[in-house]
Parts: structure tokens; sequence; C-alpha cells
């Protein structure tokens, strides 16, 4: 993409698996950073690791359950960088969840992270890009999973499925500011996330976590899991300007295993 200067983002989910690998991107692409995590140890680690404030880059500690939380992160980061341009709605759980084991408590959980998070994200973006005085770009985390149901991942899909039409809607409502709203919908990567839901499955199944993993990396086309890396390239694209003229739109990156 092309390199970007003076330009700030926001990546909840930052101090681990994708999310670690979209805020080094980014910064990499010329971008100030912020990361936003709720484990503020990893969210600084990742910062100092990019050269910390000095080098453009600052950790903010952020439950995207809590919507004040959010805003907050996003206040932030305006006043440490003097600006904003993208939020990059990252965080996100994937516990397993057996159609006959779904709770109203299991909803509540998958729903307040995974939704409730990038709604909340989208609405502080939406404030800070307004009182700025120009547009701005969203960007949430789909999945492969919120193309295609996923066996075994019943809640899990259904959010994804939610933040995908949720952005549609947002990048209709929200064009009359400038604002474009898309996703990012990964297939099956190499994160800790990942490998305890490969562990989860197998463990509840009685089989190897070898098989667990199986039934999460059959049928990729391309024959191999995807690295945090590839799925922050397409990040990258979202948030520069190749990706202008680009909204209400889900980007599929999951080694061919859904194809529109």
């Amino acid at each position: 993409m092309s390199k970007v200067s003076g330009k700030v983002a926001l990546v909840t989910g930052g101090g681990q698996g994708i999310g670690q690998a979209i805020a080094e991107r980014l910064h990499a692409d010329g971008f100030k950073v912020a990361i936003a995590d709720l484990n503020i140890d990893t969210a600084e680690k990742v910062a100092a690791s990019l050269g910390g404030k000095a080098a453009g880059v600052i950790a903010v500690q952020v439950n995207v359950v809590d919507r004040d939380s959010v805003f907050a992160a996003v206040e932030r980061t305006v006043t440490q960088f003097g600006g904003f341009d993208v939020i990059i709605n990252n965080a996100g759980i994937a516990p397993s969840s057996p159609i006959e084991e779904i709770t109203p408590e299991s909803i509540e959980e998958l729903f307040s992270v995974n939704f409730n998070g990038v709604v909340w994200g989208t609405q502080a973006a939406t404030k800070a890009f307004r009182a700025l005085g120009h547009g701005g770009k969203i960007i949430s985390a789909a999945s492969q999973a919120g193309h295609v149901g996923n066996p075994g991942i019943a809640l899990y899909s259904a959010t994804k499925f939610a933040v995908r039409g949720f952005t549609q809607t947002a990048a209709k409502d929200l064009a009359k500011y400038g604002i474009t709203a898309n996703t990012f919908a990964p297939g099956i990567v190499k994160t800790p996330l990942m490998e305890n839901l490969a562990k989860k499955v197998a463990s509840d199944a009685g089989m190897s976590e070898a098989w667990g993993w199986e039934q999460f990396t059959k049928g990729i086309t391309l024959e191999r899991l995807s690295e945090p890396s590839e799925v922050a390239g397409i990040v990258s694209f979202l948030a520069g300007p190749d990706s202008d003229y680009i909204t209400g739109q889900s980007i599929v990156v999951d080694g061919g295993m859904v194809f529109n």
C-alpha cells in the first residue's frame, strides 16, 4: 500500500495475535498507533517493541464491553496524538458453543465482546472524526465463520454475521460524513485464541489436539493456516488510501475456504 504520514490509528485487542500484527503493520506503514487492550501489560510490551511514544506508539487499556471505556480510549488517542483517522475493532473471543449448551450467559458474553465492542468502537470513532472535522475509516473483525456457519462455534459465527450486518448499515449511514466502514474476515490463523479453541473442541469430543486443528483447517484450498501478518496486510489496505472507494464490504482472507 501507499505509505501514510501523520495518520493515527487505534487497534483494539492489539496486545497479541492478529491485533499485534495489525499494530505492527500499520506502524510500518507510517501510522501513529494506539495499542488498546484489556491486558495493559501485553499492550505496553508491544508498544515498547515498536519504540514507544517517541516512535508514535502508545498503549491504552480498554474493555470493549464497556462503552465508556471505549470512548475514553479513543479520546486518549486523540489527546496523545492530536488526531484520529482509523479504528480497528479487532478485539474478540471465540469459545466453543455446542448448540445444546448455549445459555443466556454465554450469549451475553460473546455478543458483549464481539458485537457490542464493534458498536461502541464505531460510535466512538464517529464522534471523534466529526469533532475533528473530517472523515475516517472504521475497520472491524468479521470472520470466515461470519460468512459460513462453522460447526461447534454457533455463537461466535452469529456474532460475526452480526458484525457484517451492522457494518453494512454503518457504511450507508455514515457515508455522508466521509466515513467508510468495512470488515476483514480471517480464516484459520495461528493465534493463541485459535489454539485454545482447537484444543477445547478436541477435548469436548474426546479426540487429540491434532484432530481439533483438523476440524478447522480441512477445506483450505491453499492447504495451510494463515499467519497473522497476512491478515494484517488486508487491514493495511483497508486503512490506507488505496481503499478510499470501498465501503460496506467484508474482505475474506481465508486461503480459499469461502468463495463469493
